[in-house]
């Protein structure tokens, strides 16, 4: 089975079982009619464009079920599925459609003048406009569907390591990488993730995060769909609004990220919300602090578990009971189970003991095929068989995994390694502070000394000695940071990310 026979299996199962509720219109939609919807697209798009496997669609527009027919109906007919991060500006944009040269471009309403500005600089076949929008040029995407059959389009040969996806990194590095997904990361991440979180056909998920990014597709979307659940889907999120729809639609499995966790707590709404339907709330993205985390089981019983994922090799890479969520609060959980995982000394490649921290690293059908067009990083991520994340872990005596931080987010002073997220943990605890980043300035005598960017809560009021004194005798001296800049806000990704290349282009230089 490949990714092209899920939804039309599921349709073919349930096909009158509704699948997604998409709130900005209210409108309802049954497998039947999702899998038709997907049908004619491919069919539309093979026959009219004359799109064929291989062949890159991309789609800059807000959350709606357009992005669901282009997901399922590009691996019908084995084309790939490449979405625009709407957040980027045209030139960050032209360099990405320049790289996947998708063929065609599907554009929403809200990206018309980013599309003009960007249409100069890259060469597109076909542009498609959505939702009613006028482009000069461009087909409407409502009119060919309603033309095009609905039939089941002709399968292509497919086999697992047949690209699905390229979905683009955040770059924060340098350039954006596409991360090519295989037919067979995605089917794996269905039977991973139904296997190891209890999914099942009862399960509603809201989906509040850009169609663009792995996450909103990974963690519930294609997983719900697979296991016959439903699926309401946001256009943008809005914070109250959020938090109503958990209710009024009685979702029973909800994935935030920290900065949403913070704003739903902070909500007038929060205090009369009831949550009894709620299976679990789970954290993914970025780390969740562990104050917030006991904060909304003390204030609502409800169960939070902590998630893991990359792009790469899938944004549900871990699993855990409810029985263990609070016990082992701050630790994403135990490898899926179609998966192996390794904790390894970078250095020396040689595998870490048990309660030491190590690079995560991860093999199984779950990983990616590399980067797009680009072999050196694939060669240097990929090696024997395994994904190197980057990511600092360790293990206890009991299976349980805990994330540690980036490797390359570290910070070398006076010949020391001094860990960002240790830091940052230390400084969260302060009763004043929101949330705090650590970036390296350079230093004549260390080489490199710490700074630290705090957001301090609405009317909480701490000064830059309160908090350097907040952390003596939590921290060695030396990984003390030896300044802070207090600042209204931290930049953040869609995923709860904190974009440090951002405040060190502003604080360092």
């Amino acid at each position: 089975m490949h990714i092209a026979d899920l939804l039309s299996t599921r349709a073919y199962l349930t096909p009158d079982r509704e699948a997604l509720v998409y709130l900005h219109t209210g409108e309802r939609f049954t497998y039947r009619q999702l899998n038709a919807r997907a049908n004619r697209l491919a069919n539309f798009l093979r026959e009219r464009l004359g799109v064929q496997k291989g062949d890159r669609v991309s789609i800059l527009a807000h959350n709606s079920p357009i992005y669901i027919d282009v997901f399922y109906g590009l691996a019908k007919i084995g084309a790939i599925f490449a979405p625009l991060n709407w957040r980027l500006t045209a030139r960050e944009l032209a360099y990405i459609v320049n790289d996947c040269e998708p063929k065609v471009l599907i554009c929403g309403p809200e990206f018309t003048d980013i599309l003009a500005e960007l249409r100069p600089q890259v060469k597109v076949a076909h542009i498609i406009a959505a939702e009613g929008v006028q482009i000069e040029g461009a087909l409407s995407y409502e009119d060919e569907l309603a033309r095009a059959s609905d039939a089941e389009p002709e399968r292509p040969p497919l086999d697992g390591d047949d690209p699905h996806c390229i979905l683009y990194t955040s770059g924060t590095t340098g350039k954006p990488k596409g991360a090519v997904i295989p037919q067979r990361q995605t089917l794996w991440n269905c039977i991973n993730t139904a296997a190891c979180w209890g999914l099942s056909d009862r399960d509603v998920a809201p989906v509040f995060t850009p169609l663009f990014h792995a996450g909103a597709w990974g963690a519930f979307l294609m997983n719900l769909f697979y296991t016959g659940g439903r699926i309401v889907l946001a256009r943008v999120f809005d914070p109250e609004a959020s938090l109503r729809t958990i209710i009024e639609e009685r979702c029973t499995v909800i994935l935030g990220v920290p900065t949403l966790f913070q704003i739903w707590y902070n909500s007038p709404y929060f205090a009369q919300a009831d949550f009894g339907h709620v299976r679990f709330f789970i954290n993914g993205g970025a780390s969740c602090p562990i104050p917030l985390m006991e904060a909304w089981r003390a204030a609502k019983g409800v169960v939070f578990r902590q998630g893991y994922g990359l792009t790469e090799v899938g944004p549900n890479c871990f699993a855990m009971t409810d029985e263990d969520s609070a016990p082992k609060t701050g630790s994403v959980g135990k490898p899926v189970f179609h998966s192996r995982m390794r904790l390894a000394d970078p250095e020396t490649g040689q595998d870490v003991p048990i309660g030491q921290t190590g690079e995560l690293l991860i093999s199984g059908p779950c990983v990616c095929l590399g980067y797009w067009r680009n072999p050196q990083a694939t060669a240097e991520a990929i090696r024997d068989g395994w994904f190197h994340t980057g990511d600092m872990a360790r293990m206890d005596a009991d299976g349980f995994f805990y994330i540690a931080g980036r490797y390359k987010d570290m910070i070398k002073s006076g010949g020391e390694n001094v860990y960002a997220v240790e830091v940052e943990a230390i400084f969260r605890e302060h009763p004043a502070v929101a949330d705090a980043a650590l970036v390296g300035q350079p230093d004549e005598k260390w080489g490199e000394v710490g700074l630290l960017i705090v957001a301090l809560k609405p009317g909480q009021a701490a000064t830059e000695q309160d908090l350097l004194a907040f952390c003596q005798g939590k921290l060695a001296k030396f990984k003390i940071p030896k300044r802070v800049v207090l600042v209204d806000v931290l930049p953040y990704s869609p995923y709860g990310k904190v974009e440090k290349a951002k405040l060190r282009k502003q604080f360092v230089g």
